[in-house]
């Protein structure tokens, strides 16, 4: 591999927004809490942190051009993630992508482009930070919203990336929006997700 083979995507930026503004939901999260719903069918709020751990050390590992997919958590038994595992986690990933790279990831048999895979990552990043929010705020007055440049920047992520195969394994199905939905509303309601509730 040659140096014109790597590339540092330009997709970082997006994905460094995603993790600071998840990393700062995951700041959050107090022992108690981790019995809490979700907006993820069929998980509280510890097993959406494993399967975060795990999308993190996967997208990570992405970086050195190949990754394995991993197990849904929902099959398996995890140990209680430790939120401060998760944000040094974080931060290992944003180190991994912020240097060259190999232009392609090969995950199984598929080759993705490097800013794809990027820009996925921080899609899912912010969404499930989201996700987080709103097991430790329940009632949407109180929850954080997404900030709007993330959501309006990930909208095109989203539509570019999430397709019907995707649905309902990955995502639920689109929900209507409310009447002047804002960024972030729209991005969620895409995802399948009802932020009114």
């Amino acid at each position: 591999m040659t140096a014109g083979d790597l590339v540092v995507p330009g997709e970082v930026e997006l994905l460094e927004r995603a993790l600071a503004w998840t990393c700062g939901q995951l700041a959050r999260v107090r022992p108690e809490q981790l019995g809490a719903p979700t907006p993820c069918a069929g998980w509280d709020l510890a097993a959406l942190l494993a399967h975060m751990e795990d999308a993190l050390d996967a997208f990570a590992e992405a970086a050195a051009g190949f990754v394995v997919p991993v197990p849904d958590p929902r099959l398996e038994a995890h140990p209680v993630p430790r939120v401060p595992l998760l944000q040094a986690k974080a931060s290992a990933l944003l180190g991994a992508w912020a240097r060259p790279t190999p232009r392609a990831v090969r995950t199984g048999s598929v080759a993705l482009p490097t800013a794809v895979l990027v820009a996925a990552a921080a899609l899912e990043v912010a969404v499930h930070g989201w996700d987080v929010a709103v097991a430790l705020d329940p009632a949407p007055a109180r929850r954080p919203a997404l900030p709007a440049p993330l959501a309006r920047d990930l909208l095109g992520v989203a539509g570019a990336t999430v397709v019907a195969q995707d649905r309902p394994a990955r995502f639920a199905p689109p929900v209507p929006p409310p009447f002047a939905a804002s960024h972030g509303e729209r991005l969620l309601c895409f995802l399948g997700r009802d932020p009114r509730r």
